[in-house]
């Protein structure tokens, strides 16, 4: 046989023996997902559970998957507003907040320049009915409280293990795929529904949507002991430059101290740079009675910890059988510290809409309940996104006329007492989440840095700039109005609904345990999933 056809027979028996193998393995991968879909069929027939959760129920059956049991230590979700403690007593789970040392604040103290303004939280406000006050603490202990809740429920199995990707068939998510952390094998869940809430970085959101998220900032944090503020009521937010810095207590006798720091500057902390950066340039623009505390907490040592700021629009997945909560569905700049009461509105919301549904397998509905929770949500969600982002524009320091006069703006608007302070401060507490309130209140502040910036009288130049500034702040409410929904911020028929079902003291209440589960998972950020 001569070369051109050895040549010839060798490539097609090649050929044959590729598609042979690859005929093989795709039978192989086609019968192994034919088996998980008959063993979800045969799990849910049999009842295993209704519901999965990734990442930390209603008397249904429900399978809790934690990547990690051990108390989380985070800089972040340590204050819950007045609005995040009324949901949480709506959901009988107030006690929670009670044995780990939580703080009561009833206002912000801002500073800038050498002046200050204390803010409190409205108390004669008639469409709140709870009382008008946060809370602050270290994060892992509420959610070791909320996790001992969800262990005690009989109806419930909590497992310490590792999410590894979800079991979908036809684009319908059955389960998931896990490894047990005790008996460090690969296993499998399954469920007519499953909740994900495995935190900001978030392992199966690529899976489910296409929301990008952004990295804004970075913040970093560390704890001072034995310490206590001289208003230890208060949480001290502090306008230095070039960002902001932040102190409140988490305990009896800890203050935590946070400085925000520009993404492309962040100094090294292996080197000591971190250190030197806050006690030579940081420190000097802490008020004097706050400082020593301050720097304290670097000269003792204090383990820091640097995250970035982040924010992501709220995106629904297209696949049936899911629900997204916590940061892995939506987030926005943390000044405001309000990313617990939103998911805790959320939870509040799915609660209600899930609870009459008697067949959780039922995906057309599972997923008209879905579509009808992202509507219902935009009076809280987009108030506070809305808000986060406006602060974390506004109070960055700039040597751009126009856009320090905003922040002087946005200073003095908030100091001046009446319903400017009283008002912006019951959005910032969810105690009266309203969207246009807030359009109205940013378009105030707006007005106020045009005031400074065209006086003592206007000139080409002053004028110039104010233009500039009422563009930045129409872009930035552009931006919001096309994410959230030009009728959810403009004219919010949801809003009067949400206020009359989630925000009275006779709406709906939930104190039966049953929705511990979400919160223990969406509050801890640990990469769990939860199966219904």
């Amino acid at each position: 046989m001569d070369l051109p056809h050895v040549w010839l027979w060798t490539m097609l028996l090649a050929f044959v023996l590729t598609w042979m193998i690859f005929h093989f393995n795709n039978q192989r991968k086609k019968k192994s997902m034919l088996k998980l879909a008959e063993a979800a069929t045969e799990e849910i027939r049999e009842g295993v559970a209704d519901i999965i959760i990734v990442g930390a129920g209603d008397g249904r059956r429900v399978h809790v998957i934690e990547r990690d049991m051990r108390e989380p230590e985070r800089i972040m979700g340590e204050v819950m507003q007045p609005g995040g403690r009324f949901m949480l007593s709506k959901l009988g789970l107030q006690d929670c907040l009670e044995g780990i040392d939580a703080q009561k604040l009833t206002g912000l103290a801002v500073y800038k320049d050498g002046k200050e303004g204390v803010l409190p939280f409205p108390v004669e406000n008639n469409t709140f009915p709870y009382e008008p006050s946060a809370r602050s603490f270290h994060n892992g202990r509420l959610v070791q409280r909320l996790r001992q809740r969800a262990s005690s429920l009989p109806n419930v199995h909590v497992e310490e293990g590792t999410v590894k990707s979800l079991i979908e068939e036809k684009g319908v998510i059955k389960g998931v795929i896990y490894k047990n952390t005790t008996a460090c094998q690969e296993t499998t869940a399954f469920a007519p529904l499953t909740v994900v809430c495995d935190g900001c970085y978030s392992n199966l959101r690529r899976s489910l949507v296409d929301s990008t998220e952004e990295v804004h900032t970075y913040m970093v944090g560390y704890i001072t002991r034995n310490s206590q503020l001289y208003d230890p009521k208060s949480l001290h937010l502090i306008l230095s430059r070039p960002m902001v810095c932040i102190m409140y207590q988490t305990s009896s006798d800890e203050v935590r101290c946070i400085a925000e720091i520009p993404a492309d500057s962040v100094p090294s902390m292996a080197n000591g740079e971190m250190s030197t950066f806050l006690k030579e340039s940081m420190a000097p623009q802490i008020p004097i009675q706050l400082r020593e505390i301050f720097i304290k907490g670097i000269n003792d040592g204090a383990s820091m910890k640097v995250v970035p700021t982040k924010s992501m629009s709220a995106t629904l997945s297209e696949k049936k059988g899911v629900i997204v909560l916590g940061d892995a569905f939506n987030m926005r700049h943390p000044i405001i510290a309000s990313g617990m009461m939103v998911v805790l509105s959320d939870v509040l919301i799915l609660r209600h809409l899930l609870k009459p549904l008697e067949n959780l397998a039922n995906v057309t509905q599972v997923s008209q309940v879905i579509k009808n929770f992202n509507d219902i949500r935009k009076p809280m969600s987009a108030t506070v996104n809305t808000l986060g982002d406006a602060f974390s524009q506004v109070l960055v320091a700039s040597k751009d006329e126009a856009k320090e006069a905003m922040r002087q703006g946005c200073y003095d608007y908030l100091c001046s007492g009446g319903f400017r302070t009283s008002g912006l401060m019951a959005l910032l507490g969810g105690m009266n989440p309203r969207p246009l309130s807030l359009v109205l209140h940013i378009f105030g502040i707006t007005f106020t840095s045009i005031g400074h910036l065209l006086s003592p009288f206007p000139t080409p130049l002053r004028i110039w700039h104010s233009l500039r500034l009422f563009v930045s702040t129409m872009k930035m409410l552009g931006h919001h109005i096309k994410v959230e929904g030009a009728r959810q911020m403009l004219y919010p028929e949801s809003t009067p609904m949400y206020h009359r079902r989630y925000m009275a003291a006779t709406a709906l209440q939930l104190n039966d345990d049953k929705s511990v589960l979400f919160i223990a998972a969406a509050t801890s950020g640990r990469g769990n999933k939860i199966t219904l």
